[in-house]
């Protein structure tokens, strides 16, 4: 059963912020109709279906026509060479998915009471109204139990098998039906595509998506098509991906890689439809696939059609993109559902964590005093990324980074600024200084994740004027490989200048840079000195790379000024002069619902507290403190 239903399958999260805000925040063959009764749009370009799949077919095929090669295959666009040893992800737009996650597994919760009390009303029952939280701190440790309220549930994908058709009702509107999943037989052309890749192809037809008229689209190698730009990140394939991101037709958002196994993706692009296959496309680091194909209609009609599917993470729907709403429909319902907006539904196979329901439920037991809080937990609770961040708020010009506050939803007053899941303790080294993620140890883990409150975000005018991000690295939220960022926690490397154009990095994620200290109000501009970028660097790595000490490559040397980044965001505000320069933490353990605090997870918790403490001080020249103490 699909865990966030609401009537004929449909509930409504709020538009909790501002487009334009939520995207700088925090780092689918014609087959005859379903239930719904409808009948299909004409199919052509080879689309009638029946018949076996042709997927079966062209897993075998020892050559077929070759079609566009992805901008990362084609050597256009550096790729991340090993995400396994990348922290986290992309801050931008996590608060919206926060929030929306929330709101979801909330309403869920309350479709459940209202069944309880319902049974209970007519067995004559007393309902039972749920204990108010208790505060029980260990120490300098908050633990918060859950009683059900603070991890959100799975949601079993249940679409294999199945067609789904969204038919136009409005400029922004859609209703949903099930239909047959005959694929269309005719896959067009393959695509060259490797992990986190995208290749453009003509739409041969005026295809009307939501008030829009789309006649190019993006194939990305992730289960989804956009409009107006390729999508070839490496962050989460979440809700708030979907939302914040470009225009897109999302059969099936989900990591997945191309160029692993035995899978291919395949474009039609005919004058009567616009078709794209993925077959048997495996997900990153995993031999499990999806096989699933989406068409695009001269009416607007979108068609998803699903066969084997082993996956059991994805976000399948429709987005105009730029947007803070979304319409969660129950996918698998027989009956037509209506939505509005970005809408689709979120399956995850493994709970998740609900920091909105964390942070509101800290707050009711804690004083409003702390700036930044973060949750570990005593089992893994993230899969799509080691640890994160979330920034609720931010009032500091001159980052890269709009001004927004969330902090109410969260549960503060209005001073928290940040949320940070460190997740699984166990998941660390007893050590805290002990490398184990490439070049990180759990310090400069812990010491990413805070600095995305202020970081890594600054564009620059470069030696010719123009507005450049090159000193950014992955999700352009953390510093490039190629930068001499003084080994900055922020993904940086130290770079040493060898001489006549060669460099090698000697050093990685110890401190924070001059630099990150300016954009955390910890310095003024004159204190922050020149640093340089490699231009045109010839590697074996990519800018989005994790650091990695040892590594040789070539380019030419580019002097970059801190002026040149004010010159681009404005100067900071407020100055270092009036910014603080005690950061207010809390350490929170979660404890799953059915287990007892442990003690040496909690001991465990604290040796890292009181380790930060003074990491952090040295990582910042001594110019901030780091109070972690609950009282």
């Amino acid at each position: 059963m699909p865990a966030l239903p609401e009537g004929p399958g449909m509930s409504r999260s709020r538009a909790v912020i501002l487009a334009a805000t939520v995207a700088v925040v925090a780092a689918a063959c014609g087959g005859s109709s379903g239930s719904g009764g409808q009948t299909p749009p004409p199919s052509g370009g080879g689309g009638g279906g029946g018949g076996a799949n042709p997927c079966t077919t062209a897993l075998t095929a020892s050559d077929t026509e070759a079609g566009s090669v992805g901008l990362v295959a084609g050597g256009q666009s550096g790729a991340v060479t090993d995400k396994k040893v990348l922290v986290d992800g992309s801050p931008r737009g996590r608060a919206l998915e926060a929030l929306w996650m929330h709101d979801a597994a909330a309403q869920q919760r309350r479709d459940a009471a209202a069944s309880v009390r319902s049974q209970s009303e007519d067995a004559g029952a007393r309902a039972i109204t749920a204990p108010a939280p208790v505060a029980e701190d260990i120490g300098d440790i908050a633990i918060l139990p859950d009683t059900g309220n603070l991890v959100l549930p799975a949601n079993q994908l249940d679409i294999a098998g199945s067609g789904l058709r969204f038919t136009r009702s409005g400029p922004a509107a859609y209703t949903i039906t099930k239909i047959d999943n005959t694929f269309r037989s005719t896959l067009g052309t393959r695509l060259t595509l490797n992990d986190d890749d995208s290749a453009q192809n003509d739409v041969r037809f005026a295809f009307p998506f939501y008030g829009t008229t789309q006649t190019t689209a993006f194939v990305n190698s992730d289960g989804n098509i956009t409009f107006g730009e390729p999508d070839k990140a490496s962050t989460e394939r979440n809700v708030a991906r979907l939302l914040t991101g470009p225009p897109r037709v999302s059969p099936f958002l989900a990591d997945l890689d191309p160029s692993a196994g035995t899978g291919r993706v395949f474009v039609n692009a005919a004058a009567d439809q616009y078709t794209v296959t993925w077959c048997g496309v495996r997900g990153f680091d995993t031999t499990q696939t999806v096989t699933a194909q989406a068409t695009l209609l001269p009416d607007g009609t979108i068609e998803f059609k699903y066969e084997t599917i082993q996956l059991g993470d994805a976000v399948v729907g429709l987005s105009p993109g730029q947007t803070g709403t979304f319409t969660t429909i129950n996918l698998n319902v027989a009956s037509p559902a209506t939505g509005s907006g970005a809408l689709g539904e979120r399956f995850a196979r493994s709970p998740s964590i609900d920091t909105v329901a964390i942070g509101r439920a800290f707050f009711q037991t804690h004083p409003d005093n702390y700036d930044q809080i973060l949750i570990w937990t005593d089992q893994r609770l993230i899969r799509d990324a080691f640890a994160y961040e979330l920034t609720v708020a931010n009032e500091i010009r001159g980052l890269g980074v709009d001004i927004y506050d969330l902090s109410h939803d969260f549960g503060s007053g209005g001073r928290l600024r940040s949320v940070v899941v460190m997740d699984s303790i166990g998941k660390y080294p007893d050590d805290p200084n002990q490398k184990f993620l490439g070049e990180n140890t759990a310090m400069s883990v812990i010491g990413q994740e805070v600095g995305h409150r202020w970081l890594a975000y600054m564009e620059f005018r470069d030696h010719t004027g123009a507005r450049s991000d090159v000193l950014l690295g992955r999700d352009l939220a953390h510093w490039s490989f190629f930068f001499d960022s003084d080994a900055s926690v922020m993904e940086g490397n130290d770079i040493e200048d060898l001489g006549g154009g060669q460099f090698r990095t000697i050093e990685a994620v110890k401190r924070y840079s001059r630099l990150d200290q300016y954009a955390m109000g910890l310095v003024p501009p004159s204190a922050v000195p020149s640093f340089f970028y490699v231009e045109s660097p010839v590697s074996t790595k990519a800018r989005e790379d994790a650091p990695q000490i040892g590594v040789t490559f070539s380019g030419t040397r580019r002097e970059v000024l801190v002026d040149d980044v004010i010159a681009i965001h404005g100067a900071r505000s407020p100055s270092s002069a009036e910014s603080p320069k005690v950061h207010r933490q809390a350490f929170i353990l979660l404890v799953s619902a059915g287990r007892s605090t442990d003690a040496g997870q909690v001991a465990k918790i604290d040796l890292f507290r009181r380790t930060w403490e003074g990491f952090f001080l040295e990582a910042t020249e001594g110019r901030m403190t780091a109070i972690t103490r609950l009282r």
